[in-house]
C-alpha cells in the first residue's frame, strides 16, 4: 500500500548537457540513468530558469525565478528570509529534509552585510563544520562541499569525511592554497575512488535513507553531485573510458555568429576586449576567448566529461539500489536533473555564459514514481526547474503559496500527454546593466531580448534545431518577431508573484 505522502528523492548533477544519457546517446554508458529512463518518464523539453548555479539552485528550493527570489547571479546569495520548499514540507507535512553535496546558495565571497556560510573564510574552518549540519534553507540536515574536482574550495563536511575515512593526505589531491596538487594537471585526477565525493554523497545519502526507513519517516532528500562541472578531471578507469577519436565532437558552424549579438563573435577571438561589459569588476562567465584549447585537448575534454558522467552514474546506481533494498522504491518519487547545461564545443563555446542555446538552458529531466508516473515514456510537455517546488508541495498535500511562480506539474507527471505550460522563461542577469537578458521559448520558437539593446536572437527550433541561423534581423520574420515579443511580455506579466489574493472591493 502506497504512502499518502510520497517520499521525494531529488538527484542532481552540475552543468550536464541534456544529451548525455546513454539511453538517448549511444556514445555514453549510463546504465543507472538508463534505468530511470526505462522506469519513468523523460521530459525532453525541460529548462533551467538561469544557466548558472546559484540562481537556479535558489529557484529549485523557492519555486521563484531569480529575478524574484533575489539571488540573481553568481556571487550573490539567497537571502535567509526566503521561504523554501523544505521548510514547508517539514512544518506542514512532517517531512524529514536533507541536502547532501553541493548547495551553492551562498557565494565564495563574504561581506559584513552579506555573510557567506559557503565563503572562503568559512570553508576551511573545520571546527565549525564538525558541529554544524544545519538547518540550512529548509534542510534539517545539510552536509556540504563547495569544490569541483581538485579546486582549492574543498572543505566543509566532505574534507572531514575524507579524514574520517583515513585519507590523511587528502590535500595532495587539491590545488593550493589548501592543497598541493599542480593546478596545471589535466584530465586524470589521482584521488582514489573511495575518497571521491561521489562515494561520499552516495554513502551519506544511503545512510539517511536507512534512518528514514527505520523511523518510517516521509522525506525530501536532495543528493547533489558536483560533476560533470569542469575542471575536466576524473580518476581512472573513468579518465580513459572513452576514446576521444571515436566521439562526436561539437564545433562551430562557419558564419553562425555573423548575425548574433557582438559578444558571441568576440568569443572566437584570441584576445577579445570585454571591458565595456564589466561593471562590478568581478569576472564574467563566458565573456572571454573560447578558442585557446587545442583540437587534441578539446577531444580529450569531451572524453573526460563523458567519463565524469559515467562515474557519477555508478553512484547514482548505488542510491537507487539502496532504495530497492529498503523497500522504498514504490513510495518514492525520484527526479533526476541538473542545474543547467554545458557547452563542450557547441557553437564554438565552452562551459557557460550569456548564450541561451538549447545546449545551455535545456536540461535532462527524468521522473520515476512506480504506478503513478508512466514508465518508459518520453514527453515534450515543457518543464522548468522553477516548477519543482510547487510540484513537490502538491504531491505532499501542502497548499502552494501564492508567492511561488513555478507551475504545479503533478498532473503532467501523472499523464505526460497533458501540458501545464506552453512556454518557459530563462533569465541571465550577470552584471547590473550591461549583461541582462531574458529568453522566451515555446514549442517551436525561441526569442532573446537584451536590456537597453536593439539586437537579439530569434530561432526556429523546428526548422533550425542546431540554432545556427539567427532570424532577429531578417525582414521576412519581422511580423513573427513582433508576435513573439508580445508573447514574451505577456509571459513576464504572467509570472509576477501575488503574495495574497484580493479579499475585498477596496
Amino acid at each position: 500500500m502506497k504512502r499518502n505522502k510520497p517520499n521525494i528523492l531529488l538527484i542532481t548533477s552540475d552543468q550536464q548537457h541534456w544529451n548525455t544519457i546513454g539511453a538517448f546517446n549511444e556514445e555514453l554508458l549510463t546504465p543507472n540513468l538508463d534505468r530511470l529512463v526505462h522506469e519513468g518518464t523523460t521530459f525532453d523539453r525541460a529548462y533551467c530558469p538561469n544557466p548558472t548555479c546559484t540562481p537556479t539552485r535558489a529557484s529549485i528550493v523557492t519555486g521563484m525565478y531569480p529575478s524574484q527570489h533575489g539571488a540573481w547571479t553568481l556571487g550573490t546569495k539567497l537571502l535567509e528570509d526566503r521561504e523554501t520548499v523544505g521548510e514547508m514540507l517539514s512544518s506542514s507535512a512532517n517531512y524529514r529534509t536533507a541536502l547532501i553535496g553541493k548547495a551553492h546558495f551562498h557565494p565564495i565571497g563574504s561581506t559584513e552585510q552579506y555573510s557567506s556560510l559557503e565563503g572562503r573564510e568559512k570553508l576551511h574552518d573545520f571546527d565549525f563544520w564538525k558541529s554544524f549540519t544545519g538547518p540550512y534553507y529548509g534542510f534539517e540536515r545539510a552536509e556540504m562541499l563547495r569544490n569541483h574536482t581538485n579546486e582549492w574550495l574543498v572543505g566543509q563536511h566532505y574534507a572531514l569525511w575524507m579524514e574520517e575515512k583515513g585519507c590523511t593526505n587528502w590535500r595532495d589531491y587539491f590545488t593550493p592554497p589548501i592543497g598541493t596538487m599542480d593546478a596545471k594537471e589535466q584530465f586524470h585526477w589521482p584521488i582514489p575512488e573511495q575518497y571521491h565525493y561521489n562515494t561520499w554523497i552516495a554513502e551519506r545519502t544511503n545512510d539517511l535513507l536507512e534512518q528514514y526507513q527505520q523511523a518510517d519517516d516521509a522525506f525530501f532528500l536532495w543528493a547533489s553531485f558536483p560533476d560533470p562541472h569542469p575542471p575536466y578531471l576524473v580518476p581512472e578507469p573513468w579518465a580513459s573510458m572513452y576514446d576521444p577519436e571515436k566521439l562526436t565532437i561539437p564545433g562551430l558552424t562557419p558564419g553562425e555568429h555573423d548575425s548574433n549579438p557582438p559578444h558571441f563573435g568576440m568569443t572566437q577571438e584570441l584576445e577579445p576586449d570585454f571591458s565595456d561589459y564589466k561593471e562590478t569588476g568581478f569576472g564574467i562567465h563566458g565573456y572571454h576567448s573560447h578558442v585557446k584549447m587545442t583540437e587534441a585537448e578539446h577531444k580529450k575534454a569531451v572524453a573526460v566529461y563523458y567519463g565524469m558522467i559515467s562515474f557519477m552514474d555508478k553512484y547514482i546506481g548505488s542510491i537507487l539500489d539502496k532504495l530497492d533494498a529498503l523497500g522504498l522504491k514504490e513510495d518514492t518519487i525520484v527526479i533526476f536533473t541538473t542545474d543547467h547545461g554545458h557547452f563542450f564545443g557547441h557553437h564554438g563555446l565552452q562551459a557557460k555564459g550569456g548564450f541561451h542555446y538549447e545546449d545551455l538552458i535545456k536540461v535532462p529531466f527524468i521522473v520515476r514514481y512506480p504506478g503513478e508516473v508512466p514508465a518508459g515514456k518520453v514527453s515534450d510537455s515543457m518543464q522548468s526547474l522553477v516548477d519543482l517546488a510547487p510540484t513537490f508541495l502538491s504531491y505532499a498535500g501542502v497548499p502552494v503559496p501564492p508567492t511561488m511562480t513555478g507551475v504545479n506539474q503533478l498532473h503532467v507527471w501523472k499523464d505526460p500527454q497533458t501540458k501545464a505550460r506552453d512556454h518557459v522563461i530563462c533569465e541571465f542577469h550577470h552584471e547590473p546593466n550591461t549583461i541582462h537578458q531574458k529568453t522566451y521559448v515555446n514549442s517551436r520558437y525561441k526569442i532573446t531580448v537584451y536590456y537597453n539593446q536593439t539586437y537579439g536572437e530569434l530561432f526556429d527550433l523546428e526548422e533550425d534545431p542546431g540554432e545556427v541561423r539567427n532570424l532577429w534581423h531578417d525582414e521576412k520574420y519581422k511580423e513573427l518577431k513582433l508576435k513573439l515579443l508580445m508573447k514574451y511580455i505577456w509571459a513576464e506579466l504572467g509570472k509576477e508573484p501575488m503574495p495574497m489574493p484580493r479579499v475585498s472591493h477596496a
